[in-house]
């Protein structure tokens, strides 16, 4: 019971407990550890941060290899540019990214919350500036009770002054996705930076020093909404952090190599390890709980303290509810090779689409105005509009025609020029003998190519209405 909390009692006179939404929670002090876990955090971690601060300062083909170029509309990833029309490829990437965590999480649980996740990333490198600072976790806390003094001002102001710095990169290189890393640098060194870029750049500044320094845990226990909907993908056959209460308990402090046995101990020396270096501080020996990332540090804190005291490792350990329970794990079950399934079968769709994108964009529209056909003399005419949009990085001329009819005249421009990205809608008229009509609703179809690249084209059908 915290700070707040009060006790009643119900009808029956059972005590009922009231806890304030406004009680702030105890400060966590994490223990540093080392093991097999926080070796892969650490390995996962560097590449993603090296990607993350490298990437905007790739040039490829003289242009930034990632910028999303949201007032030219256009996003430039690698040697691909994407624009609105694109915007079904935005969508496709957002479904494959949930199946895939869906698939995931099925299988081994949080991973991604506690060795990918951004929060947990940047939370990991602010733990290791304190440590480096101000001291492991018993010397945290001892110099959190002094009073304020110069020794103390001075390593929180250089903790401070640390993330702050980290922070500040942080910000600079997020925004730098959207407005040229070196024309940014280069605005705020001059002072001439757009005033929206200086915006945001201040705000991703104090969102990351707020969120890795100080709301950590309540990042990933209250705000996080994945925190919430997880719990429904597991099951007994998902591998998750767990600890194994049948060779744990009865839990109590015991002297190495004691017959801990004979007094109906468990392995579990109640130490509290997995509790210190937990970073949203949880009891695993409680159960499977919703705040629980799977980062592991609990693992290796267990393993450590198994070795001390020469007992086997993985009384706290990656495993599955059915294992802890005796009996055998199903990995290949019907929900997992489901969603396996529909995963692959995106991601190749997906594969396949990007690698047949082709960048010219064509949209014809008949003309729906009063008279759905015009009759000059011995011909029938219908009005279109073609929407031409050139999505390459390069112009280029095009040429416009009918696929496959030889009695369609086509009035209007046909070879256009496109600059890049440029977007330009053309009054196209479609004219035949009456004597050649076969029908009065015929389909016909426009093709838009490239006359230095044969390969450069796209199709659209359209009616050709006649009485």
């Amino acid at each position: 019971m915290t700070k707040g909390d009060r006790i009643a009692t119900d009808k029956t006179g059972s005590p009922v407990q009231y806890k304030s939404l406004y009680v702030a929670d105890d400060k966590i002090y994490t223990r540093k550890i080392t093991g097999f876990y926080q070796r892969i955090r650490r390995y996962t971690g560097i590449p993603l941060l090296a990607g993350f601060f490298l990437c905007p300062w790739l040039i490829l083909d003289g242009r930034q290899a990632i910028l999303f170029d949201l007032p030219a509309r256009k996003f430039h990833v690698f040697w691909l540019t994407f624009w609105p029309q694109d915007g079904m490829y935005l969508a496709w990437l957002l479904i494959i990214s949930a199946f895939l965590l869906f698939t995931v999480t099925t299988l081994v649980g949080r991973v991604y919350c506690g060795f990918s996740c951004p929060q947990t990333v940047w939370t990991q490198i602010f733990i290791w500036v304190e440590n480096h600072i101000q001291g492991d976790r018993n010397q945290r806390i001892k110099l959190d009770g002094q009073p304020w003094n110069l020794n103390k001002i001075i390593k929180k102001g250089s903790t401070f002054f640390v993330w702050f710095s980290i922070a500040l990169v942080t910000a600079l290189t997020f925004v730098g996705y959207f407005v040229p890393i070196k024309e940014l640098l280069m605005g705020f060194v001059h002072f001439s930076v757009h005033p929206v870029a200086a915006f945001w750049t201040g705000f991703f500044t104090v969102a990351t020093f707020l969120n890795a320094g100080f709301m950590r845990e309540q990042v990933c226990k209250y705000m996080c909404p994945y925190a919430r909907f997880q719990s429904v993908m597991y099951d007994k056959n998902t591998l998750a952090v767990r600890y194994d209460p049948v060779r744990g308990e009865n839990r109590g402090p015991r002297k190495p190599n004691e017959d801990y046995k004979a007094k109906g101990l468990g392995d579990c020396t109640d130490c509290s390890w997995c509790v210190q270096v937990c970073p949203v501080d949880i009891d695993i020996r409680e159960g499977t709980q919703y705040e629980c990332i799977d980062c592991g540090l609990c693992v290796d804190a267990c393993n450590s303290v198994m070795d001390k005291m020469g007992y086997e490792r993985g009384l706290i350990r990656f495993t599955t509810q059915d294992s802890i329970e005796g009996a055998e794990t199903n990995i290949f079950r019907p929900r997992l090779m489901g969603y396996a399934i529909a995963l692959l079968t995106m991601i190749s769709l997906f594969s396949y689409s990007i690698a047949h994108r082709v960048p010219i964009g064509i949209d014809v529209l008949r003309d729906r105005g009063v008279k759905l056909y015009r009759v000059r003399g011995s011909s029938i005419e219908n009005v279109y509009s073609v929407k031409l949009s050139n999505k390459d990085r390069d112009g280029h001329q095009y040429e416009l025609n009918l696929a496959g009819v030889a009695e369609y005249k086509l009035l209007g421009a046909k070879n256009i020029y496109l600059e890049e990205g440029e977007v330009l809608t053309l009054p196209i008229r479609l004219s035949i003998a009456k004597d050649h009509l076969k029908s009065s609703n015929i389909p016909v179809t426009f093709v838009i190519q490239a006359l230095d690249n044969p390969k450069m084209n796209a199709t659209q059908e359209a009616r050709f209405i006649s009485p």
